[in-house]
């Protein structure tokens, strides 16, 4: 996996906008599910998305405030569904295969960051549950409509550098909680998602990949006070976000790149960032201006344990066949 995570430059780069990544894409026609897709770099991509001819489905736990959100966005279907759940889930991606219709896009964009700690109804530490279980639910429900070529998207982060997956103790059951170690071995989760399942989806020509978006700021930073938004540099005293941050059309760029280059058609299980790949960095490897990935989010052994979790946990085996 560290040879495939070799580095790849292209055209575009920190500042590139979702706009400038899909120019040129003939994505019409095409059908897509975006998690997260009323708010923040979700609400930014699914925009993008229909504006470039895609029929997006926003699956959402709040759907009243979806439809607020979207209500000047075309071609857009919002179905209630809260990631938090796994019932939820199910009931949402059996509406999905239902309805029959083929997948080409899976943007799994939502998410918690640094939350207070609870437990989701199925008794897992909560940004655990959602960051990852949720979405591994939500992929594997729909795994079946997936078309060939599809592409399924998993919002890492940076974030990730704080923590592997705690496969002794996921669920903190022995050792105090810190949400900030609980959001990293999420954020790690997703990416070893996209490797264990792009292994499985290749061979149908279907293709996954994990993404830092960037630093952005989003809801996904209401469980932080003001007091260590500012020690942390992201706002100024007036409130303003820090310059170096990008605005949400430019956090939704790496997603969207991810979702829709052609360099990446036989480059699958990658973590992309910036529009690019970059490679990966040592492990005590600290200053997050460099990018590049630890190599405990691309490793083959720990994305296969996390996936053999994952199928215990919801009783789903995507692409077993």
């Amino acid at each position: 996996m560290i040879a495939r995570q070799r580095p790849l430059a292209t055209g575009f780069g920190y500042r590139s906008t979702a706009a400038e990544v899909l120019a040129g894409c003939d994505l019409a026609g095409k059908a897509a599910i975006v998690t997260g897709g009323y708010s923040g770099l979700g609400l930014e991509t699914v925009r993008a998305l229909a504006e470039a001819g895609v029929a997006v489905t926003v699956p959402a736990r709040r759907p009243d405030a979806a439809a607020a959100a979207l209500v000047d966005v075309p071609g857009v279907t919002i179905a209630g569904m809260d990631l938090g759940d796994l019932d939820s889930v199910a009931a949402f991606t059996a509406g999905v295969r239902g309805a029959g219709t083929p997948i080409d896009l899976v943007i799994n964009a939502a998410g918690v960051m640094a939350s207070p700690y609870s437990r989701t109804p199925q008794g897992w530490e909560s940004q655990f549950g959602i960051n990852h279980l949720g979405h591994f639910a939500l992929v594997a429900g729909v795994a079946d409509q997936l078309s060939k070529g599809a592409r399924v998207v998993a919002y890492s982060s940076m974030a990730h550098y704080r923590s592997p997956v705690l496969f002794d103790d996921i669920n903190f059951d022995h050792t105090p909680y810190d949400p900030w170690t609980a959001y990293g071995q999420s954020k790690t989760a997703n990416a070893l998602f996209a490797v264990a399942l792009d292994v499985r989806a290749a061979p149908r020509g279907i293709h996954a990949f994990s993404v830092h978006p960037g630093g952005i700021m989003t809801e996904l930073q209401r469980h932080m006070p003001r007091e260590e938004l500012l020690q942390r540099g992201w706002i100024d005293e007036n409130g303003d976000p820090n310059p170096l941050f990008k605005t949400h059309a430019q956090g939704a760029a790496t997603g969207l790149w991810a979702a829709t280059a052609a360099e990446l058609v036989d480059r699958g299980g990658v973590y992309c960032e910036d529009c690019s790949i970059k490679g990966v960095v040592a492990p005590d490897h600290a200053d997050p201006t460099t990018g590049g990935v630890k190599e405990w989010a691309i490793d083959v052994d720990a994305a296969e344990r996390l996936f053999a979790l994952s199928v215990d946990a919801t009783g789903l085996n995507p692409f077993a066949d």
